[in-house]
Order: C-alpha cells, then structure tokens, then sequence
C-alpha cells in the first residue's frame, strides 16, 4: 500500500534539500509536518507532529539513509513494529541547474495497514501535496 507524489521546483537540489533536511525549520513552512525535531543522521531519531484529521499527531521515526543531494527516508510505527509501519521517502531528481522533480511518498505495511489506508489515505494524499506545494514555495522563495 503506497502513497506516492510529485511536484517541480526551480530551485536546485542543494537549496531544495537544504529545506527538506532542516528539520527544525518545518514549524515555518510546513502545513503537513508541523513541528520536527532532530538531525539529519541515518540511524538517528526525529520526533515529529504531523496533521491528522481534525487533531495532530506525534511520532518517532527512524531515519534509514541519508544520501546527499538525493534522497532520504525513515521508518515509523504505530505504537510497535508490524501493527501500522510508514516507510516515508523523500527523492530528488536533478532536471537541471536550476529545476527537479522531487518524489515524496510513503509505503504501508502492517497488520492493520489496509484499515487505517481506507480512513486516512485520502488525507495523507492531501497533506503530502500540501507539503509538496510549500516545499516548492519555500525553495524558490530561495532562488
């Protein structure tokens, strides 16, 4: 089960993830995620509020890699390990000097994935385009 977008910026890969690993700067643009902490490390540990429904939400992913420039993600869980995991990933694909793709989605495993998909994926969808749009607007605001 799989959520995937995304979206062009004009900016360059290091200005777009300089704002995507600067955790402590989401507060500032960020309407999905709205508060992060934590250093972009693999194998280190964010703590992050998101949105969800009506309320937020506070969760301690992993970080898995780190590869500069290009891409990161990190592993979170719902309360243990295999009841609802989010594999969420981050991809910057450089289309020139000044312009990428960047893929930002999140793949769902876990024995109550299917469920918690029918009630929350349309909003997750959502959220992640939120985010994908301020990404945009930060990083060109950048340029």
């Amino acid at each position: 089960m799989t959520i995937r977008t995304e979206i062009l910026i004009n900016a360059s890969k290091e200005k777009v993830w300089d704002v995507l690993t600067n955790f402590e700067g989401y507060s500032i643009w960020n309407p999905f995620i709205i508060e992060s902490h934590g250093k972009p490390i693999e194998g280190s540990y964010l703590t992050n509020t998101m949105v969800s429904g009506d309320g937020t939400m506070t969760f301690k992913p992993k970080i898995l890699k780190m590869e500069k420039y290009r891409y990161f993600d990190w592993m979170g869980k719902l309360i243990f390990k295999g009841l609802f995991d989010g594999h969420h990933y981050f991809e910057i694909v450089e289309l020139g000097a000044n312009q990428v793709k960047v893929v930002h989605g999140e793949n769902f495993s876990g024995l109550l994935a299917g469920l918690i998909l029918k009630k929350i994926g349309n909003d997750t969808r959502d959220n992640f385009i939120k985010m994908n749009l301020a990404l945009k607007a930060e990083a060109e605001s950048l340029v």
